[in-house]
């Protein structure tokens, strides 16, 4: 068993196979079924910056690429239930590489682009990953050099795969995986039919940041994803021949389920972008006749600023499903209004994906002040600090139970144990107000972090490496509100010199190799923290002095 691997208790599993929320099946079956069915299904549009017209692929087509990717790998000496690591904007190459690894029996471990080579020497040592698939250079970074250097501080990294690099210390991506004809092996197709995984079989590991220093490494099934994906089509009634739209990161959870597993199990037809453009997305919409996205408030802003710039035809575009940050109520008008779509909120996680959603033809009122009640497979319970059941106008610890839930964290058996208050129940971290409908507002967190635009900001791991700053001796990082990203990180510190600028800090850390998003975008100086009296920050405090008195 995968280590930080848990059991579902028996009744539970039964009660998942019996509902329909978990079955024998995997993703693969479905889109296998589909390329053999219709292989001339339009399955992937790829927008590239820098090129003219989008790539694009049938499903036939993203099944033979995947199948040569699978065979590249097997070459490689990829065996079943290993883990391969895949750190690629959203272009066509995602799907197919992800694929391929499913199809040669092994894992996927998706790194975010943003991850640098603090995070990636951490995630790539603790899965001893011996293969990983990057881009050569992607938005004016060298991936390809920080992935080789990587090999010296992590052993078990073997082969290191470059997009767009014909490197002699690297695998070619282009020649070795997809340029090269492995479907002319006679041996090829029963070696791939024997790797095909269970339903039950781990697909993927989800580094997410939290409150440890360290990064977790969500564990999910085909069986658990299936589930949380399920939302698509038994809420929204989104069908296949609905084109579906992402701009999260497919190496994120709300990528991978929505923008990769679901559509392409459903037959849908995918339009990604490798650089997030609102102008091009709505072109985008027209041209591609784009039905639904899953993404963060500040997406939605961008899009409705660029509707505004220069109008289009969107008459296509029915939902946009939203999560990440709290929605305000101007912005739910406005995507009616100006971009005749509407908006839907959600609440989930990495490791448990959508738990819940506000319907479609909810109010405005209920979608900017609700994140919804919960779905059918999942059960939310909120605790107060008494230790009792929340009732309606109550707040408290917000837990989850259900079939999409994660199986844990990889070789972090105690951290998971410690989310679990109660067999099979889910600490979230988040603390909700139950709503008298039964559904839930998030109304903040137990957890030491800051969400910028949907992306988790490991605060303690920041504020240890600013601590390292000669000029440093107290830092707390908090978030501020923004009216586009939801937070921004601030750090807040307490030096010896007056002469600390911002530029200062993320300088050092750049040095140090954190990642950019990461990074706090405004400072405050301070001569002394407000404690507790067990000498603990007072954050609260932090966040008030903050009001109108940080420097950027």
């Amino acid at each position: 068993m995968i280590p930080g691997r848990r059991a579902v208790s028996d009744s539970l599993s039964e009660k998942y196979y019996r509902e329909g929320w978990w079955r024998n099946e995997t993703f693969l079956d479905d889109f296998l079924e589909k390329a053999a069915q219709d292989p001339e299904r339009p399955a992937l549009v790829s927008y590239v910056s820098g090129q003219d017209s989008p790539r694009r692929h049938t499903y036939g087509e993203l099944e033979l690429l995947s199948r040569r990717c699978a065979a590249a790998l097997i070459e490689l000496g990829v065996e079943p239930g290993e883990t391969v690591s895949v750190q690629l904007p959203n272009t066509w190459e995602f799907p197919a590489v992800a694929i391929g690894i499913m199809r040669a029996g092994a894992i996927v471990n998706t790194l975010v682009p943003i991850f640098r080579s603090r995070e990636l020497e951490f995630i790539l040592g603790r899965t001893k990953s011996r293969i990983l698939i990057a881009p050569n250079l992607y938005r004016g970074f060298d991936y390809g050099s920080m992935a080789l250097q990587l090999r010296e501080s992590v052993p078990t990294l073997e082969h290191v795969v470059l997009l767009g690099s014909e490197r002699a210390d690297a695998v070619s991506f282009d020649k070795r995986f997809i340029d090269r004809r492995w479907e002319a092996d006679p041996n090829l197709i029963s070696d791939l039919a024997q790797r095909l995984p269970s339903a039950d079989d781990l697909v993927a590991i989800q580094f997410t940041s939290g409150t440890t220093g360290e990064p977790k490494g969500v564990l999910h099934s085909y069986n658990t994803v299936f589930s949380g994906a399920q939302v698509i089509d038994k809420i929204y009634g989104l069908e296949p021949k609905d084109v579906c739209f992402m701009a999260s990161t497919l190496a994120h959870q709300t990528g991978f389920c929505y923008g990769m597993v679901k559509p392409l199990s459903m037959g849908m037809k995918v339009v990604y972008q490798d650089v997030w453009d609102p102008d091009q997305m709505l072109d985008a919409v027209e041209t591609e006749q784009i039905v639904w996205t899953v993404s963060a408030t500040a997406f939605a802003m961008d899009m409705v600023a660029a509707q505004r710039r220069h109008s289009r035809d969107l008459s296509s575009f029915k939902y946009f499903i939203c999560g990440g940050a709290p929605i305000p109520p101007k912005v739910v008008e406005e995507a009616a209004d100006v971009l005749g779509t509407e908006l839907i909120a959600v609440w989930g996680m990495t490791e448990n994906m959508v738990v819940t959603t506000t319907r479609p033809g909810d109010t405005v009122e209920l979608v900017s002040n609700s994140d919804g009640t919960p779905i059918e497979w999942m059960e939310i319970r909120v605790i107060t600090e008494k230790g009792t059941y929340a009732s309606a106008g109550e707040e408290g610890s917000l837990q989850t139970r259900g079939s999409s839930q994660a199986l844990g964290y990889f070789h972090r058996e105690d951290l998971y144990a410690a989310a679990n208050p109660e067999a099979d129940w889910f600490d979230t971290g988040d603390v909700a107000r139950l709503r008298p409908d039964g559904g839930i507002r998030i109304v903040g967190r137990t957890k030491d972090i800051v969400i910028r635009g949907g992306e988790n900001i490991p605060v303690s791991e920041i504020e240890s490496l600013i601590l390292r700053h000669p000029l440093v001796d107290e830092v707390a990082i908090i978030g501020v509100p923004d009216e586009r990203l939801g937070e921004r990180a601030c750090a807040v510190v307490s030096s010896s010199s007056t002469g600390l600028s911002l530029s200062d800090l993320t300088e050092f850390l750049e040095e140090l190799g954190a990642a950019k998003q990461f990074w706090p975008e405004e400072l405050a100086l301070m001569s002394e923290m407000p404690r507790t009296p067990s000498g603990k920050i007072q954050k609260f405090k932090l966040r008030e002095y903050l009001d109108g008195s940080a420097t950027t």
